[in-house]
């Protein structure tokens, strides 16, 4: 799991969540119906806004199943920012059967601990990352973003259709398909249309409504930028707090990653896309910073590689309308803590198995679709506040409170407590497998 949302499975009470998450596993329940046996396969062409770990992943499994994807991404090449990721339970067991599980570990990060220190560098807190692992079950992987949407891309590059430099600039569906229209590209019918653009869904928009019906601002901003200075511990992400803000360094096999998280309203004016005003609220949120954070600060503000966003929780009703749908965190957001790459990777591979099982009613499947992974998304949005209050201390004694939670509670007896509550809390029911017939033309999963 990633650092930081180890910390968060350390010490808040979501045993119960974290349980349910690790041993259901979409991949182990029943794969479906060969969508090219007993007849026509109808709703072929699906449309995939977003090339990020939901669509690269969907890609590779709608064509597996036989469907014919087009992905489209506004951005002209593969985004190699972003703070690492964690790709854990069912998404495991999707990028073993993808064959691509290999190629995760060797990108991994490799962390071992997470160490919190003061103004001077010294430690005043520290979480034994490897022991939480082994209380957990292990098998987690944590990589860079980048690392993980590449490798995907390139597993379902050969079998699906990429446009680059590109986005939807309009839906209009009828009983039989939608006609998208695009920012550059010529309009194009598909049977489907599915939103795997992430936060800022330009399909969610279009398609349900303006962002301000589903997108809850959390108080809290992230940055993540590439770091090519020295670091003290290349095997321990480093964190200092102060109220209200966090900067840290995180080692990766690419090379160190600056992170900074702070506390800041809403606001009525940002803008996702604009660099230059993520620098100016970074030199604002980090004028009088302490440790390292200059000069970490200096080199996200000269960088063109910021990552920057709001941290947010998106709650659609319902992720579907007639042939369009939802994925990812277009659908249900989970930020900050980096397990939303396994939960994108998890929806998407039962959203193209639940089309696989009734290709000519794509209104039942995307209900089922809907109804199983829900199961998944909504216990982990649910602990996202609590876990930033740890991350993410408002006050100096909630600062000085975490750090000598660390020292006074050994992580072999945190992992020992926690390893004991997952060996008796209850789990999911795991539904029967099944061998699919292989579509014609489609990859082998590996």
């Amino acid at each position: 799991m990633t650092a930081f949302e180890s910390w968060s499975t350390f010490i808040t009470p979501r045993i119960q969540f974290l349980t349910r998450f690790e041993t259901w596993s979409y991949a182990d329940g029943p794969i479906g119906l060969d969508p090219t046996c007993g007849g026509r396969m109808g709703n072929r062409t699906v449309l995939v806004s977003g090339a990020g770990i939901a669509g690269t992943t969907l890609a590779y499994w709608l064509s597996w199943h036989g469907f014919r994807p087009t992905v489209v991404e506004r951005g002209l090449w593969q985004r190699t920012s972003g703070s690492p990721v964690d790709v854990r339970g069912p998404a495991l067991r999707v990028a073993e059967r993808m064959g691509v599980l290999a190629r995760l570990r060797a990108a991994a990060t490799n962390v071992t601990g997470m160490r919190f220190v003061d103004a001077a560098g010294r430690s005043v807190g520290r979480v034994n990352l490897r022991a939480l692992a082994r209380a957990t079950g292990g098998g987690d992987v944590e990589l860079p973003r980048g690392a993980l949407a590449t490798i995907l891309q390139a597993a379902s590059a050969e079998h699906a259709e990429f446009v680059f430099g590109d986005s939807i600039a309009g839906l209009a569906q009828d009983d039989h398909g939608v006609d998208v229209t695009f920012d550059h590209g010529r309009s194009r019918r598909f049977d489907l249309v599915i939103g795997a653009d992430g936060l800022h869904s330009a399909v969610r928009r279009l398609a349900f409504g303006p962002d301000a019906n589903f997108v809850r601002h959390l108080g809290l901003y992230i940055a993540t930028v590439p770091f090519n200075g020295p670091i003290e511990h290349r095997r321990e992400v480093v964190m200092h707090n102060t109220p209200g803000r966090a900067v840290a360094l995180h080692p990766s096999a690419s090379g160190p990653i600056a992170f900074f998280a702070f506390r800041r309203p809403d606001l009525a004016d940002f803008n996702h896309r604009d660099i230059d005003q993520h620098r100016t609220l970074l030199a604002g949120a980090y004028a009088a910073g302490s440790w390292r954070t200059p000069e970490l600060l200096a080199r996200a503000q000269a960088s063109e590689d910021l990552y920057f966003d709001a941290v947010s929780r998106v709650d659609v009703p319902a992720w579907s309308t007639g042939r369009i749908t939802l994925v990812g965190d277009a659908a249900s957001c989970v930020s900050l803590f980096g397990d939303g790459s396994s939960l994108a990777m998890a929806g998407a591979f039962a959203l193209a198995e639940e089309l696989a099982a009734t290709p000519d009613d794509h209104r039942s499947a995307l209900r089922r679709y809907e109804a199983r992974h829900r199961h998944l998304v909504e216990p982990r949005q649910r602990g996202v506040d609590q876990a930033a209050h740890l991350l993410i201390p408002t006050t100096w004694t909630g600062i000085h409170a975490r750090n000598a939670a660390t020292r006074l509670w050994p992580a072999a007896a945190a992992a020992g407590w926690l390893g004991s509550r997952l060996t008796t809390a209850g789990r999911g029911p795991r539904p029967p497998r099944r061998t699919p017939a292989r579509p014609a033309g489609a990859t082998s999963p590996g």
